[in-house]
C-alpha cells in the first residue's frame, strides 16, 4: 500500500484554519506558533518552518482536500516511492 509525505511550509502558512478544518485527522494549527502542522500521529518532523508527516494511502483524500483550500498554497503531498 502507497504511504504519502505532506509537508506544510509553515512560513508561508497564514494560519487561516482551512486545511485543518477540512482535514482534522492530518492537520491542527499549533500551539507553538499558530501555523498549520501535521498532527502528532503522521508527524515525522515539525519546526517553526516547516511540518513534515507520512499517511497512509486511505488519507491521501482528506490530505488532498485540505491541501486544495489552503489559499496560500502551503501544503504539498508527495508519492513515497
Amino acid at each position: 500500500m502507497a504511504k504519502y509525505r505532506v509537508i506544510v511550509d509553515r512560513v508561508t502558512c497564514l494560519g487561516c484554519g482551512a486545511a485543518p478544518a477540512a482535514c482534522p485527522e492530518i492537520f491542527e494549527l499549533g500551539d507553538d506558533n499558530g501555523k498549520n502542522r501535521v498532527v502528532a500521529k503522521y508527524s515525522v518532523q515539525t519546526t517553526n518552518d516547516i511540518s513534515i508527516g507520512e499517511i497512509p494511502e486511505e488519507l491521501y483524500e482528506c490530505a488532498k482536500s485540505g491541501a486544495d483550500v489552503c489559499p496560500v498554497g502551503a501544503i504539498r503531498i508527495e508519492k513515497i516511492e
